[in-house]
């Protein structure tokens, strides 16, 4: 049994349309999870939104325009009754389209804005590279910078807290680095607006529902391509090797790449104690550019896997699907009453077979009589 399972695996693996749409599903699981991980916090970093109401949006537009995609993918192909060849074409075209969506994340966003002491220098000067925030109108309030409370000054520039604004009273007024007149020295709370940002969430806001439907639609097509590119006896082991794909290259590295990237575009880190904590302000433009990119790079390579199972399954179609055309219904992905434990045990009583069994894997010219040894 210990030597069947690596064969066995080695086998489906060795299968070029089979890897690829393995494959090409871990790179589309991988957009979702690593650039819906951080989602919310892109929402909130380049929207000015809060963390409630971007979590709020997100499930009421694009979880469920995804539900909907995965249900819209399996009806198409029932209803169109696609082979594996048209199952591919839809991958394609689907992926095609949403990483069109994805291109236009790269310009739907909001500029950082003028921050004083960190893109703009107090007094709205050009900001010095490796300049720090020592401003004379605040160098007795002892600011801290474990954790920002932005504030808008009435001249258009953003501050990190009331504190580093120079405010003197609790209500934002007379704060000294704003003005020098009292009366125009006040502050709001928040960031100031950018122009155009509230069109520009809108507009993101409608892309991200069609782009989650879409690419939602590629789950069923690649499921299908996959089941139907293995023998009966093997489709439920073909299906647990595919899973155990998406959770090693799927879920795992992707936020790890997203979080490295997110976090090479912050401008101010927080100081905790003297040791660097979570960032507090972030280049708008370089975290939208890097994070949609890395999006784009994962749904690049889905395609190009698509493609190749396009192209090997055009040149030789018999060889890959064993199943024929037709429709797989529930009885027959379900046919097979072989699992591994009375494989095992098969395999214990029938030495002989077991024998067999191993030759034939070796041996591509006799892999199709696999099915009858099992």
């Amino acid at each position: 049994m210990k030597r069947v399972i690596p064969r066995v695996t080695r086998f489906l693996l060795s299968n070029p349309v089979f890897t690829c749409v393995a494959l090409a599903a871990c790179m589309e699981i991988a957009v979702v999870a690593g650039f819906a991980a951080f989602l919310g916090k892109y929402l909130e970093q380049q929207f000015n939104l809060t963390t409630s109401s971007a979590n709020q949006l997100l499930g009421m537009t694009a979880i469920p325009c995804a539900c909907l995609g995965i249900f819209l993918g399996g009806l198409l192909v029932k209803k169109l009754n696609l082979s594996a060849l048209g199952a591919v074409r839809m991958a394609m075209l689907v992926n095609l389209i949403s990483t069109a969506c994805y291109v236009s994340f790269l310009f739907l966003g909001c500029d950082t804005g003028p921050v004083a002491g960190v893109t703009v220098a107090y007094g709205n000067e050009t900001l010095r590279s490796r300049q720090r925030l020592e401003p004379a109108c605040i160098s007795n309030c002892n600011c801290y910078t474990s954790s920002v409370s932005p504030v808008c000054g009435s001249n258009g520039i953003t501050y990190l807290s009331a504190c580093f604004a120079g405010c003197t009273k609790p209500n934002l007024t007379s704060c000294t680095c704003i003005s020098g007149n009292r009366e125009e020295a006040v502050a709001l709370p928040g960031k100031c607006p950018s122009p155009g940002c509230q069109q520009a969430f809108l507009t993101f806001l409608c892309v991200i529902c069609v782009c989650s439907m879409i690419g939602a639609m590629a789950q069923t097509p690649s499921v299908i391509i996959l089941i139907r590119t293995v023998s009966p006896e093997l489709k439920s082991y073909a299906l647990g090797v595919l899973f155990l794909l998406l959770r090693l290259i799927g879920f795992i590295p992707p936020p790890l790449i997203f979080g490295m990237g997110i976090d090479s575009t912050c401008l101010l880190w927080s100081r905790v104690c003297g040791e660097r904590g979570a960032c507090m302000l972030y280049d708008n433009v370089s975290y939208r550019h890097l994070y949609v990119s890395i999006a784009i790079v994962l749904k690049t390579s889905a395609f190009l896997l698509y493609t190749t199972t396009w192209r090997c399954l055009r040149r030789n179609y018999r060889k890959y699907i064993p199943n024929g055309e037709g429709y797989l219904t529930p009885t027959e992905m379900l046919a097979s009453s072989v699992t591994l434990d009375n494989l095992g045990k098969e395999l214990t009583h029938e030495p002989n077979s077991h024998t067999q069994f191993i030759y034939n894997l070796e041996d591509q010219s006799n892999a199709d009589n696999m099915e009858s040894v099992l």
